[in-house]
């Protein structure tokens, strides 16, 4: 009888340690916060060294309140609250190569050619050198409804016929030139 006891004992131990590694490795996963206030935050991420403020978003059209997680490291992230006391997110985003990713895999770094497959469709995307550089349209892809935001940034210098507030039109060959990259990531509540 001690023997199962025992047994039972160790295998509820290694399934609760399986199930904490399981949801460590969501941790990072963005929409895994859409329903958190702010001191659900805490309690779940108690390393993230949280900094506060109230500030001007929306082209500095609209007060927010804000949190950042884990600033000035790899894994910062901003989310801004639809309340002042910080009970309903209004937005997530981050644009740091850190931990934080979508549900689909959308990570900082995310090239235009992956995008397109996660999405199942091809992306179109606005020109750059604006407050809106690089916004990518789902068309009706898998990633239509997502609420995800996601910006394009060229790693090559994209010369002047790709800059301003337009949807661009290029060649597969420009594009490829580009080597576009993900740069910004938002999700939208």
């Amino acid at each position: 009888m001690k023997k199962v006891l025992i047994v039972i004992g160790l295998l509820t131990l290694v399934a609760c340690g399986s199930s904490r590694k399981t949801a460590s490795k969501d941790k990072f996963v963005i929409e895994n916060l859409q329903t958190y206030s702010s001191e659900d935050l805490k309690r779940e991420y108690p390393d993230a060294n949280f900094r506060e403020d109230v500030g001007m978003f929306e082209e500095g059209t609209v007060e927010r309140a804000y949190t950042i997680l884990y600033p000035d490291t790899p894994n910062e992230l901003h989310i801004t609250w639809k309340d002042e006391s910080r009970t309903e997110i209004h937005d997530i985003r981050f644009d740091v190569a850190g931990d934080w990713k979508s549900a689909k895999g959308v990570t900082i770094g995310t090239t235009y050619e992956e995008l397109n497959r996660l999405n199942g469709k091809e992306v179109s995307f606005y020109g750059f050198g604006w407050d809106y550089s690089g916004a990518v349209i789902w068309n009706n892809g898998e990633l239509e409804d997502s609420g995800l935001r996601v910006f394009l940034a060229p790693q090559n210098d994209p010369g002047n016929k790709f800059y301003g507030d337009r949807l661009i039109e290029a060649s597969p060959e420009e594009i490829e030139a580009l080597d576009l990259r993900v740069e910004t990531i938002m999700l939208i509540k």
